[in-house]
C-alpha cells in the first residue's frame, strides 16, 4: 500500500463570511412583518386587560365588558376599533376606561320648604297689609254721621202740648229701617217708660243718641255699631200717636236740637220732607 492510499485527502472546509446567516436544521422561519404587528397588539391588549382586572373593575355594566373584548379581538386581527357610539353609550359622553370613570354629578341641595315658607309668609303679610289698608280706606269713606231714618219730619225740638219735646220725630210705616246715626257702643236696648222700646248709643266722641218707639230691636247692650247700620224697625210703642221715630241728641249730658246737630255735619233733615206727615200728625 502506497502512501497515496494510506493518506486520505483532507476535505476542504468553507468558512462563511462573518455575519452570514446559516440556516439551522431546527430553526423556525421568522413570521411575516404583519403577523409580528398583530402579535404585539395582542400582547399589549392582554396586558391592559390584566392591569384592569388587578386594579379593580370600574365598569359594572355587562355592555362595557363586551365592548372591550370586541376591541381587543379587532386589535388582534389588525382591525380598527369603531368609534360609533352604541345605544347604551351617549355620543356626547367620553369613552370610559378603567383608569377614568364617568363623573357623577350630584345636584346641589335646595331647601325648597324653607323657600316656600318664606314666600308664603311674605304673601300672607302682603295680603294682611292690603286687607287692613282696604278696611282703613273704607272707614275713611264711610260717613261719620247719618240721618237715622227716612220719612216725614213731624215734630221739632220745642215746646209741645205744655211740655218740652226734647227730640225730633220722623214718621213712616211700621218696620221702616232705623239706623245708627254715629259709630259707637250700644248702652241700652229694650223697654223704657214712655218710649215703649228705646236704644241709646254712645259715640266715640261722647255724643249720646237716643231712638224711641221701635217695633223691633236688632242690637243688644254692649254691641259695637257703625253709622248707617240697621239697629231697629220703626213702630208706635209707648206714648205715641202713630208709627214714627223719636230721635234725641245729647252733648256733654245736655239735650240739643238734632236738626242743628245734623246740619253741623252737613245733613239737612228738612230737605227730604215736610213738617206735615201724610199719615197725619204723629209724635210723642
Amino acid at each position: 500500500m502506497n502512501e497515496s492510499h494510506q493518506a486520505r485527502q483532507a476535505t476542504p472546509v468553507v468558512i462563511s463570511p462573518a455575519g452570514a446567516h446559516r440556516p439551522g436544521r431546527h430553526r423556525i422561519p421568522a413570521p411575516p412583518t404583519a403577523l409580528r404587528g398583530r402579535a404585539a397588539v395582542v400582547a399589549i391588549a392582554a396586558g391592559a386587560a390584566v392591569s384592569a382586572a388587578s386594579a379593580g373593575s370600574a365598569l359594572d355594566s355587562p355592555e362595557t365588558h363586551s365592548t372591550e373584548a370586541g376591541d381587543i379581538a379587532l386589535l388582534a386581527n389588525g382591525g380598527e376599533v369603531s368609534t360609533i357610539p352604541t345605544e347604551s353609550t351617549p355620543a356626547s359622553s367620553a369613552p370610559v376606561t378603567p383608569s377614568a370613570t364617568s363623573p357623577v354629578v350630584v345636584p346641589a341641595a335646595v331647601d325648597a320648604p324653607a323657600d316656600e315658607n318664606a314666600q308664603s309668609a311674605m304673601l300672607y303679610a302682603g295680603t294682611a297689609i292690603n286687607a287692613q289698608r282696604e278696611i282703613e280706606e273704607e272707614k275713611a269713606r264711610r260717613p261719620k254721621v247719618v240721618i237715622p231714618a227716612v220719612g216725614s219730619f213731624t215734630s221739632p225740638f220745642a215746646m209741645r202740648w205744655g211740655s218740652f219735646h226734647g227730640g225730633i220725630d220722623i214718621a213712616n210705616a211700621e218696620g221702616t229701617p232705623i239706623v245708627a246715626a254715629t259709630d259707637g257702643v250700644v248702652i241700652d236696648s229694650g223697654p223704657a217708660q214712655g218710649y215703649g222700646n228705646w236704644i241709646r248709643i254712645m259715640a266715640d266722641d261722647g255724643t249720646m243718641t237716643t231712638y224711641g218707639h221701635m217695633q223691633t230691636l236688632d242690637v243688644a247692650k254692649g254691641d259695637r255699631v257703625v253709622a248707617g247700620q240697621k239697629i231697629a224697625g220703626m213702630g208706635s210703642l209707648g206714648f205715641s200717636t202713630g208709627s214714627h221715630l223719636h230721635f234725641e241728641v245729647e252733648v256733654d249730658g245736655q239735650k240739643i236740637d238734632p236738626v242743628l246737630w245734623l246740619l253741623q255735619h252737613g245733613l239737612d233733615i228738612m230737605a227730604g220732607g215736610s213738617s206735615e206727615s201724610p199719615l197725619g200728625s204723629l209724635g210723642s
